[in-house]
């Protein structure tokens, strides 16, 4: 009837092949294909792809990025192995003679420590110190984001993993000129004390514990002072402790500082295992790590939280820079860890899959509601004269594809 049999054509070799297996599963095929002769390429679609290869290529960075620094978590559990020593580390200058001054250490155990035969005692001027760059009052705002840095386990164990021991640096010389000038007192050193709640204070000559002595002048009193580096546990200068570089300044000469630090032995690490060795062996002490451990990968320390209270005293109050500390009975571990590369894999392909499919739907709704809106727009005006003169809609003229 339509002519294909005259000229030895067969109306069935225009449909679908049958037969075989191969053929048949493609009734399964959930990625149908368009044949190239009904599509066409515009300009706007190809700025499309474009911005959203260019989306997909910057959340991929992104999502690689974040993997590569990881993640921090942090666990609190009771303290495993605990030691019997703390290392405690202090560098101060107060504008007193050095020799009117003495540093005492007593812990809960009654035990009493004359720190001032431990610790070094360097004459050294108090302008030096007090416009050295970097120093402040306790809890200033800009200096907390500092301290909240040196709790990043990245931080740390690039400051201080696996390098060697550091120590103090020395007294700057100073020439014996000017005001003041070897009129005030470094008090620098690290002390070993009971691991126990106690308190370590700087006291002037001939008060505080009853001592044989001269008895010094009221008038000579100035606990002004400067905390250069207050930690517990191995001295790391480079970490930023919350008293390290602070200053408290009076004119009074009978005044009384108080600090209440809570330290929490911490340790940093970058090990699968979220805690470090502990006592596997109760005959063997050597099991128990050292306090001053310390790898490429962990380290363990003690940090902690100060707060302060001063005021004027009365002269049968004692004056001097007291600080009270306190050990938590807990165990803080902060772990920097990282998931594996196949789950960066999969986030990967989540972010570009949902990129581009997103952005087809967008693509699409954009392209139908111009078209919505072109047919609305076009109805009423002009002369509709239809396909026959391969017109369209509107003032006569065919649409140019973009």
């Amino acid at each position: 009837m339509n002519g294909f049999a005259d000229h030895g054509l067969d109306e069935s070799a225009f449909g679908e092949k049958r037969g075989g297996f191969r053929e048949n599963i493609r009734t399964f095929d959930a990625f149908p294909k368009t044949k190239p002769t009904y599509t066409r390429r515009t300009s706007t679609g190809g700025y499309t792809t474009l911005a959203l290869v260019l989306i997909s290529i910057f959340l991929s960075i992104t999502e690689f990025l974040r993997w590569y620094r990881g993640h921090e978590t942090q666990l609190f559990s009771v303290e495993k192995g605990v030691s019997h020593q703390l290392q405690i580390n202090l560098d101060i200058v107060v504008p007193m003679h050095c020799h009117d001054l003495h540093v005492n250490v007593q812990d809960a155990s009654g035990d009493r420590i004359l720190a001032g035969e431990m610790l070094t005692k360097d004459p050294t001027s108090w302008a030096h110190w007090v416009d050295a760059s970097g120093t402040h009052r306790l809890a200033e705002a800009k200096y907390v984001k500092e301290e909240e840095e040196d709790t990043h386990v990245g931080h740390v164990l690039g400051e201080v993993g696996g390098k060697k021991k550091k120590k103090f640096k020395k007294t700057p010389k100073w020439m014996g000129r000017g005001p003041g000038a070897g009129h005030s007192c470094r008090i620098y050193g690290s002390l070993e004390g009971n691991k126990v709640q106690g308190d370590f204070h700087i006291t002037a000559r001939g008060h505080g514990y009853a001592e044989l002595g001269e008895h010094l002048d009221h008038g000579t009193f100035n606990f002004s002072h400067i905390i250069n580096e207050l930690s517990f546990g191995p001295l790391y200068p480079s970490l930023l402790n919350p008293l390290d570089r602070t200053y408290a300044i009076t004119t009074d000469h009978f005044y009384k500082y108080q600090y209440y630090l809570s330290v929490v032995p911490t340790i940093y690490t970058r090990s699968p295992s979220p805690s470090p060795p502990s006592i596997s062996d109760p005959n063997n002490p050597s099991s128990i790590l050292p306090p001053n451990y310390s790898t490429r990968n962990t380290i363990i320390t003690n940090q902690y939280a100060a707060t302060s209270q001063s005021h004027p005293v009365s002269e049968r109050t004692i004056p001097g820079i007291f600080f009270k500390f306190d050990i938590e009975p807990i165990l803080l571990t902060v772990r920097e860890e990282r998931e594996g590369f196949l789950w960066l894999l999969v986030r990967v392909v989540n972010v570009v899959s949902g990129v581009l499919v997103g952005g087809g739907w967008c693509y699409q709704l954009w392209g139908w509601g111009r078209e919505v809106l072109g047919r609305s727009g076009g109805r009423g005006r002009g002369r509709g004269e239809g396909m026959l003169n391969g017109r369209v809609w509107g003032d006569g003229e065919g649409e140019e594809d973009e």
